[in-house]
């Protein structure tokens, strides 16, 4: 039995990749380039137009994430269409981005040509893996999403927790002024204003003064309850 031609689509703007990837694709009996594209815009009519069984996706192209947009698009429309991404950038939110518009593979365009026809091939059968690169690159971003999910209930606690006093005293405290200086801005005694910072060091469960200015630093607590 003659085996199925898997239909293939390019969408990459530059003109040089776009021919090494044609030359590869000719190479193979089984496989055949049905069109390309030079842009995201470009990707979602035509894959419309010529429904292909696989695409290799580009991501910078008209705009920064012009293949992530365009695999969304497409994913939604005719998700029988397997998406696999080629490009230059590897950074984990990008990595994590793509496979939120259903992307099945993604590859670097440094990839040697086997490992791009081994993908199509992978892909047409729904055994796409997912790669170590590609695996660690998804466990960075959601370890950093977990971190900022845990600074901002941090943040949303000291605002809650500590009084608008004791906010303007963390401000003075981290704008460089010594407890000297806060008490005679405050009109109050020194022995006071230490007291109100023994007592927010307690609320924000820190041992010294100086942790905590780093932590509203690091936190930008200041900006974030302007925007408030």
């Amino acid at each position: 039995m003659e085996e199925k031609v898997i239909k293939v689509m390019i969408v990459d703007d530059m003109e040089a990749h776009r021919r090494r990837l044609e030359r590869l694709i000719s190479k193979e009996p089984d496989l055949k380039l049905v069109v390309s594209a030079q842009n995201g815009y470009e990707a979602v009519m035509l894959a419309a137009l010529h429904q292909p069984d696989i695409i290799l996706m580009d991501i910078e192209m008209e705009d920064a994430q012009a293949g992530i947009t365009a695999s969304k698009q497409i994913n939604k429309s005719l998700p029988q269409i397997k998406i696999i991404v080629l490009t230059i950038h590897d950074h984990s939110q990008i990595v994590v981005a793509a496979f939120q518009t259903g992307i099945v593979d993604y590859l670097l365009k440094t990839a040697k040509d086997e490992e791009i026809i081994e993908a199509i091939h992978a892909a047409h059968k729904n055994l796409s893996p997912i790669r170590p690169i590609i695996a660690e690159k998804i466990r960075k971003e959601y370890r950093e999403m977990k971190t900022r999910e845990h600074s901002l209930l941090y943040v949303l606690r000291l605002i809650s927790e500590l009084t608008y006093s004791e906010l303007e005293i963390v401000k003075m405290l981290c704008s460089g002024l010594t407890r000297n200086q806060i008490a005679k801005q405050r009109f109050v005694e020194e022995s006071t204003i230490k007291k109100q910072i023994n007592s927010i060091l307690k609320k924000c469960e820190q041992k010294r003064t100086k942790d905590l200015i780093n932590i509203v630093k690091d936190l930008k607590i200041f900006d974030i309850l302007k925007k408030l």
